[in-house]
């Protein structure tokens, strides 16, 4: 996905429900228009039998990989804790067919455990969500400004690191470049913040790199140990493991993209993929909570996360609240924005209408899990792209998203994703 200021974007996206919404609401391209239409379920799942309802899904995804170009997509779905589907389509790489314990990178997914550590916390009256960040980190600029609360609803107003071209610019240049957290925070504080922390939103991995470091302070242990102790092991994550590095645990789904096609100077025309799958994700949040995992976990999260399992019932309502109306556009904020019933943001977790979800999208993978709990529905796909798949600057859609809502809509048409 093109990065940084030359288109715009960046170089993850690792969570922004809105490209899945704007592709549903068509984003002004014809193309795109007879894309959805045609893929729109002509019936919902009332009445059908469990075969049913897996063949239509199993048709949807077989459709979408066409018309999407996609690689490879595996999919499971749930309906009150009871399996419905679980199925791997197309390759991993040539010859290699996908399978359903394949890993692969979850990306932003790890937000969403942060944020449940950060709440665990606050249940065991360890620290409140207006406690003053400088607690911990008294020498980072504008700390005493910030809470706790401020960071994990990306609210801090600090600028988003992985948008600064200089970022891009390196890891175009060396894609398997080992970043730091130096680094990281080097590039947050680069800039000023944004706006008074607390009156706006803006999506920010910068946020939550900070978040990791008072996580560390507060558990006093690395971020990575204490997500595995009070998030990772309770939920029944067996197959989630951190790694700063480009490992991923065999078997492993390869990721496939175009986003250096412009830097690397490529005509358009050309066919041009390179896998990525290797490419080293430490720049991507904080240290400790980059991860790799399969579908049976994303489930799992969905479910987990989704009913609020490791919480008390008001710390859980606080973090799936979308926060309707709140933020707001303003001039020289990357991504300030209103949240809305379409695109919601709680405590590390959006909202879509009912659902609660979470989807990365970055470096050749695309992904979502998503729960419905008005009927106990999860729904994780991962996908992986060809050529077709990407724009002429090398930038994907999430086509997952995509996916999931189609399937959403299917399974539970009064709940089905909002569109702008």
């Amino acid at each position: 996905m093109r990065r940084g200021p030359r288109a715009g974007a960046s170089r993850t996206r690792l969570a922004i429900l809105a490209v899945c919404l704007a592709a549903l609401a068509v984003i002004g391209s014809a193309r795109a228009k007879d894309r959805v239409r045609h893929q729109t379920p002509k019936a919902d799942a009332a009445g059908l039998s469990p075969t049913g309802k897996r063949a239509r899904i199993d048709r949807l995804i077989r459709t979408g990989i066409r018309a999407h170009d996609l690689h490879a997509v595996i999919v499971q779905v749930t309906v009150a804790g009871g399996p419905l589907i679980t199925k791997a389509y197309g390759t991993s790489m040539t010859g290699v067919p996908a399978t359903v314990d394949m890993h692969f990178r979850n990306g932003g997914v790890a937000i969403s455990y942060m944020s449940t550590l950060l709440l665990r916390l606050v249940d065991q009256k360890k620290v409140k969500l207006g406690d003053p960040i400088s607690r911990w980190l008294p020498g980072l600029r504008g700390a005493r400004r910030v809470t706790l609360g401020m960071l994990a609803q990306m609210s801090a107003g600090y600028h988003d690191y992985e948008l600064d071209p200089r970022l891009n610019d390196q890891l175009d240049a060396d894609p398997f470049r080992q970043i730091t957290t130096k680094e990281q925070l080097a590039l947050a504080l680069s800039a000023p913040q944004q706006f008074k922390p607390g009156t706006n939103w803006s999506y920010s991995h910068s946020d939550y790199v900070i978040l990791g470091l008072v996580l560390e302070k507060i558990t006093r242990q690395p971020l990575g140990m204490a997500l595995r102790k009070q998030v990772l092991r309770p939920l029944g994550l067996t197959n989630t493991v951190g790694s700063n590095t480009p490992e991923i645990p065999a078997p492993v789904l390869h990721a496939y993209t175009s986003e250096r096609r412009e830097f690397l100077g490529i005509n358009p025309l050309i066919p041009f993929l390179e896998d990525s799958t290797y490419w080293n994700p430490s720049w991507t949040l904080a240290h400790g909570a980059i991860e790799t995992t399969d579908i049976a976990d994303m489930t799992r999260t969905a479910i987990g996360i989704g009913t609020g399992r490791l919480l008390t019932r008001r710390s859980y309502q606080l973090q799936i609240n979308p926060h309707l109306g709140f933020g707001r556009p303003q001039p020289g904020c990357e991504r300030c924005q209103t949240l809305n019933r379409a695109l919601g943001y709680g405590l590390g977790v959006f909202r879509s209408g009912a659902w609660i979800l979470y989807n990365p999208s970055f470096g050749g993978y695309g992904a979502i899990e998503a729960y419905l709990p008005a009927k106990r529905i999860s729904i994780a796909i991962v996908t992986t792209f060809r050529e077709g798949s990407f724009d002429a600057e090398g930038n994907p859609t999430n086509w997952s998203q995509i996916l999931w809502a189609q399937i959403a809509t299917f399974l539970a048409p009064r709940y089905a994703p909002p569109v702008p």
